[in-house]
């Protein structure tokens, strides 16, 4: 059962749907969202811009500083509001009390480190997508994704209030979508559908694997189903995405595959193709 949600809090104009998306994953179980922001620290850039000197950068540096702080003052007051909304108590709270609460943690640094640290000891973690040009959104995506262990639930652009309906799972026979199925169980059992969607490349082994996967999964939701989906010579991307719309799907699970550059041979293919252009939190682990 989720208990324990992290959720990134950049400051960006996606932290409203990346908090609605965390609350619908924890609003069920009555779970605990930990808020992480993290603040750039002035420091380290103010040791890579010495050999400079001068007023000039010193004056750089106050002017970057008090940026920083006043995102972090703004994050802190949009959560403040954001749990005022939602009936979240926000503030100290233990593990026996009843009710959706949650707490701020602020630090000061690397966010994808933060995120790394702070994400191995929860039992989720709900991030944004950010945009082409915030090469440290990429940054966070891999290290929730490869640094922690656990499952990742990537926000859509736009907040959705549920994550009940109909779970997709784009299913290969790999360990990767393996894991992404373990650590999307939650969701699973409480969809009202679970489809799980293979791209057919050809061969009965594709086709035998999905049948078991659905037996299995039967045991935790008997409304389970399998869709075998021809490619016909169509981009996968285009087929999978297709297919979550035709069956309005509310959550989109996945695999999330890549080695030792991942940028590259996930979030700069297959994946960042999805992440870009699905209208549905995916869930994803490696």
């Amino acid at each position: 059962m989720l208990k324990y949600i992290l959720v990134a809090a950049p400051g960006s104009t996606g932290d409203e749907a990346v908090f609605a998306t965390a609350l619908a994953a924890a609003a069920p179980v009555a779970a605990h969202l930990v808020f992480l922001h993290v603040r750039v620290d002035i420091t380290e850039m103010a040791v890579a811009m010495t050999s400079g000197g001068g007023t000039a950068v010193q004056s750089v540096l106050d002017q970057m500083d008090a940026e920083a702080r006043q995102k972090e003052a703004g994050v802190c007051t949009a959560i403040e509001a954001f749990c005022h909304r939602s009936g979240v108590r926000l503030g100290p709270a233990e593990p026996t009390a009843a009710g959706l609460s949650a707490e701020l943690a602020l630090e000061v640094g690397s966010e994808s480190q933060f995120v790394a640290e702070y994400g191995r000891f929860a039992d989720l973690l709900v991030v944004g997508r950010g945009h082409e040009q915030q090469d440290v959104a990429l940054d966070v995506l891999e290290a929730a994704l490869m640094d922690t262990g656990r499952p990742l639930l990537i926000a859509p652009a736009q907040p959705q209030a549920a994550l009940t309906g109909t779970a997709l799972i784009a299913w290969k026979d790999t360990p990767e979508a393996a894991r992404a199925v373990a650590g999307a169980m939650p969701f699973l059992e409480a969809a009202e559908r679970v489809l799980i969607v293979t791209v057919n490349e050809g061969g009965a082994a594709h086709e035998e694997a999905s049948e078991r996967l659905a037996r299995a999964l039967r045991w935790h939701n008997p409304a389970v189903s399998v869709r075998d989906v021809v490619q016909s010579g169509r981009d996968a991307v285009e087929v999978l995405l297709q297919t979550a719309r035709e069956e309005q799907a509310g959550l989109l699970v996945m695999g999330g595959y890549g080695h030792s550059r991942l940028r590259e041979t996930v979030f700069g293919g297959f994946t960042q193709r999805i992440l870009k252009a699905a209208d549905l939190p995916v869930l994803m682990a490696h």
